[in-house]
């Protein structure tokens, strides 16, 4: 099974299902093997931290992974979800938007 992945870190994507749909947020971390991203502000679940000499412990809030599928690309012109496809420019393989045809790639 194939886990190449369309969305890299720092792009901007948007949740089309689940609890959080509709947010948008920055890709913090891509989980190949598990098809499973990190999104800012996406997801969040609280964690129940033990103290330690280093730190004070307590419940912590942090972004939990979501599955590829349930996020999509955020077009830079429109600022809705689009699909993603790759075109040759310069020599170069780029990620474009689907609905407005302008480069992801940076």
């Amino acid at each position: 099974m194939s886990n190449k992945m369309k969305i890299k870190k720092g792009d901007q994507v948007v949740v089309i299902t689940g609890r959080d749909k509709g947010k948008e947020g920055e890709v913090l971390r891509v989980l190949p093997a598990e098809s499973r991203v990190v999104v800012s502000g996406v997801n969040m679940v609280k964690r129940h931290n033990r103290p330690t000499p280093m730190s004070q412990g307590g419940i912590e809030e942090k972004e939990a992974p979501i599955h590829v599928s349930n996020v999509a690309h955020l077009d830079p012109n429109e600022k809705t979800a689009t699909r993603v496809g790759f075109e040759f420019k310069d020599g170069r393989k780029v990620r474009i938007a689907r609905r407005s045809g302008v480069a992801i790639d940076r």
